[in-house]
């Protein structure tokens, strides 16, 4: 059965392991998964877990500040891609930042990442811009896209 639900620290060595093996996730270490699942007054963490059959099988992490949201982190294990889960992920996060009364979201996506910018296109997210060689390992660029809600 597969189902989203809040990210709580019991996961973290689950979300360093995922983003590990995704070579276009943030490589966070679990100080700091520690620090974004910890009350912060002055900005809202949103971070999410997607499990199939009561297994951690992606994530998605976003701040937002006031109605402003930025995606920072997404991942999905290599073996539960390509099944729909970063779709139901992705879309259970803008619901809850649509509740929380947000109003456009935010993020960088690597220029060469088709899958995700394909996913991001599916949500109606826009290329807005781009940052040169905003990414190391290898240099890319990354494009910025945009979400507003309706």
């Amino acid at each position: 059965m597969v189902r989203v639900r809040a990210a709580k620290a019991p996961d973290i060595p689950r979300l360093v392991e995922i983003a590990g093996h995704s070579v276009t996730a943030a490589r966070w270490n679990q100080n700091d998964y520690l620090r974004l699942l910890a009350p912060e007054p002055l900005q809202q963490r949103v971070a999410l877990v997607v499990e199939d059959d009561l297994e951690v099988v992606g994530f998605i992490v976003g701040k937002q500040i006031d109605r402003e949201c930025e995606i920072e982190n997404i991942a999905v294990s290599g073996a539960a891609r390509r099944r729909g889960l970063g779709t139901r992920l992705l879309g259970e996060f803008l619901e809850l930042v649509r509740r929380r009364g947000g109003q456009e979201i935010w993020l960088e996506v690597r220029e060469s990442n088709l899958a995700a910018r394909a996913l991001y296109e599916k949500w109606a997210f826009v290329e807005t811009g781009r940052r040169k060689t905003y990414y190391q390992d290898p240099v890319e660029d990354a494009l910025i896209l945009r979400f507003i809600f309706p």
